[in-house]
Protein backbone atom coordinates (compact mmCIF):
# COMPACT_ATOMS: atom_id res chain seq x y z
CA UNK A 1 0.00 0.00 0.00
CA UNK A 2 1.29 3.44 -0.93
CA UNK A 3 -1.20 5.86 0.66
CA UNK A 4 -4.49 5.88 2.63
CA UNK A 5 -6.84 8.82 3.10
CA UNK A 6 -10.32 9.41 4.41
CA UNK A 7 -12.93 9.72 1.69
CA UNK A 8 -16.61 10.63 1.57
CA UNK A 9 -16.64 12.89 4.64
CA UNK A 10 -14.97 10.25 6.75
CA UNK A 11 -17.34 7.41 5.89
CA UNK A 12 -14.73 5.56 3.87
CA UNK A 13 -11.08 5.13 3.03
CA UNK A 14 -9.31 5.77 -0.27
CA UNK A 15 -6.19 3.65 -0.72
CA UNK A 16 -3.48 3.90 -3.38
CA UNK A 17 -1.98 0.48 -3.97
CA UNK A 18 0.66 -1.06 -6.14
CA UNK A 19 0.55 -4.54 -7.68
CA UNK A 20 3.39 -6.66 -6.30
CA UNK A 21 3.85 -8.47 -9.61
CA UNK A 22 3.56 -5.85 -12.36
CA UNK A 23 4.12 -2.66 -10.36
CA UNK A 24 0.97 -0.96 -11.71
CA UNK A 25 -0.73 1.44 -9.32
CA UNK A 26 -4.48 1.59 -8.67
CA UNK A 27 -6.96 3.09 -6.23
CA UNK A 28 -9.46 1.23 -4.04
CA UNK A 29 -12.27 2.67 -1.98
CA UNK A 30 -13.56 1.09 1.21
CA UNK A 31 -16.85 2.22 2.71
CA UNK A 32 -18.20 1.69 6.16
CA UNK A 33 -21.23 -0.55 6.01
CA UNK A 34 -23.98 1.24 7.86
CA UNK A 35 -26.65 -0.65 9.73
CA UNK A 36 -29.65 1.10 8.19
CA UNK A 37 -33.24 0.58 9.28
CA UNK A 38 -35.77 -1.32 7.21
CA UNK A 39 -38.22 0.78 5.20
CA UNK A 40 -41.94 0.62 5.93
CA UNK A 41 -43.69 1.48 2.69
CA UNK A 42 -47.10 3.15 2.29
CA UNK A 43 -48.82 -0.23 1.89
CA UNK A 44 -47.19 -1.46 5.15
CA UNK A 45 -44.77 -3.81 3.40
CA UNK A 46 -41.19 -3.78 4.62
CA UNK A 47 -37.96 -3.95 2.67
CA UNK A 48 -34.28 -3.24 3.26
CA UNK A 49 -33.19 0.35 2.69
CA UNK A 50 -31.80 0.74 -0.83
CA UNK A 51 -29.47 3.71 -1.21
CA UNK A 52 -29.48 3.34 -5.00
CA UNK A 53 -33.25 4.03 -5.14
CA UNK A 54 -32.85 7.24 -3.18
CA UNK A 55 -29.85 8.32 -5.28
CA UNK A 56 -31.70 7.54 -8.54
CA UNK A 57 -34.74 9.58 -7.52
CA UNK A 58 -32.63 12.55 -6.54
CA UNK A 59 -30.49 12.37 -9.68
CA UNK A 60 -33.58 12.12 -11.88
CA UNK A 61 -34.91 15.37 -10.38
CA UNK A 62 -31.48 17.00 -10.74
CA UNK A 63 -31.06 16.20 -14.44
CA UNK A 64 -29.83 19.22 -16.42
CA UNK A 65 -29.44 21.28 -13.22
CA UNK A 66 -26.20 23.02 -12.14
CA UNK A 67 -25.50 20.83 -9.10
CA UNK A 68 -22.20 18.99 -8.69
CA UNK A 69 -21.89 15.30 -7.93
CA UNK A 70 -20.03 16.21 -4.73
CA UNK A 71 -22.98 18.27 -3.49
CA UNK A 72 -25.38 15.38 -4.20
CA UNK A 73 -23.10 12.90 -2.41
CA UNK A 74 -22.79 15.24 0.59
CA UNK A 75 -26.57 15.44 0.95
CA UNK A 76 -26.97 11.67 0.45
CA UNK A 77 -24.30 11.03 3.08
CA UNK A 78 -26.19 13.29 5.47
CA UNK A 79 -29.42 11.37 4.93
CA UNK A 80 -27.67 8.02 5.42
CA UNK A 81 -25.96 9.31 8.56
CA UNK A 82 -29.29 10.46 10.04
CA UNK A 83 -30.89 7.10 9.27
CA UNK A 84 -27.98 5.09 10.67
CA UNK A 85 -27.67 7.11 13.87
CA UNK A 86 -31.40 7.49 14.50
CA UNK A 87 -31.48 4.22 16.44
CA UNK A 88 -34.67 3.02 14.78
CA UNK A 89 -35.03 -0.51 13.41
CA UNK A 90 -37.70 0.61 10.94
CA UNK A 91 -38.42 3.95 9.32
CA UNK A 92 -41.33 4.96 7.12
CA UNK A 93 -40.77 5.73 3.47
CA UNK A 94 -42.52 9.02 4.25
CA UNK A 95 -39.77 9.98 6.74
CA UNK A 96 -37.08 9.13 4.18
CA UNK A 97 -38.95 11.19 1.59
CA UNK A 98 -39.05 14.18 3.93
CA UNK A 99 -35.28 13.91 4.50
CA UNK A 100 -34.79 13.78 0.74
CA UNK A 101 -37.10 16.78 0.27
CA UNK A 102 -34.99 18.83 2.69
CA UNK A 103 -31.85 17.82 0.82
CA UNK A 104 -33.38 18.71 -2.55
CA UNK A 105 -34.49 22.09 -1.23
CA UNK A 106 -30.86 22.79 -0.27
CA UNK A 107 -29.48 21.61 -3.62
CA UNK A 108 -31.76 23.28 -6.17
CA UNK A 109 -35.26 24.78 -6.19
CA UNK A 110 -36.25 23.47 -9.63
CA UNK A 111 -35.07 19.97 -8.76
CA UNK A 112 -36.92 20.25 -5.45
CA UNK A 113 -40.22 20.98 -7.24
CA UNK A 114 -39.59 18.08 -9.63
CA UNK A 115 -38.89 15.74 -6.72
CA UNK A 116 -41.86 17.06 -4.73
CA UNK A 117 -44.23 16.59 -7.66
CA UNK A 118 -43.49 12.86 -7.72
CA UNK A 119 -43.08 12.33 -3.98
CA UNK A 120 -46.20 14.27 -2.99
CA UNK A 121 -48.11 13.08 -6.05
CA UNK A 122 -49.17 16.48 -7.34
CA UNK A 123 -52.57 16.24 -8.98
CA UNK A 124 -52.81 19.55 -10.82
CA UNK A 125 -51.18 22.90 -11.54
CA UNK A 126 -52.52 24.27 -8.25
CA UNK A 127 -50.32 21.85 -6.32
CA UNK A 128 -47.28 23.13 -8.22
CA UNK A 129 -48.33 26.74 -7.63
CA UNK A 130 -48.67 26.22 -3.86
CA UNK A 131 -45.21 24.65 -3.61
CA UNK A 132 -43.64 27.39 -5.72
CA UNK A 133 -45.30 30.07 -3.57
CA UNK A 134 -43.77 28.46 -0.47
CA UNK A 135 -40.35 28.34 -2.16
CA UNK A 136 -40.48 31.98 -3.18
CA UNK A 137 -40.96 32.96 0.46
CA UNK A 138 -37.64 31.27 1.39
CA UNK A 139 -34.05 32.21 0.56
CA UNK A 140 -32.57 30.48 -2.49
CA UNK A 141 -30.10 27.59 -2.00
CA UNK A 142 -27.29 29.92 -3.11
CA UNK A 143 -28.27 32.52 -0.50
CA UNK A 144 -28.48 29.83 2.20
CA UNK A 145 -25.00 28.53 1.36
CA UNK A 146 -23.54 32.02 1.64
CA UNK A 147 -25.04 32.61 5.10
CA UNK A 148 -23.07 31.79 8.23
CA UNK A 149 -24.82 29.29 10.51
CA UNK A 150 -26.20 30.58 13.81
CA UNK A 151 -25.31 27.31 15.46
CA UNK A 152 -22.31 25.38 14.11
CA UNK A 153 -22.91 21.83 12.85
CA UNK A 154 -22.07 19.11 15.31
Amino acid sequence: MIDSRLAGEGSGVRRRRECGECGERFTTYERVELNLPRVVKRDDTREPFDESKLRAGMLRALEQRPVSADEVERELSGILHRLATGGEREVSSRAIGELAMRAMRVLDQVAFVRFASVYRRFEDVGDFREEIDRLEAEPTPEARRSQLPLIPDE
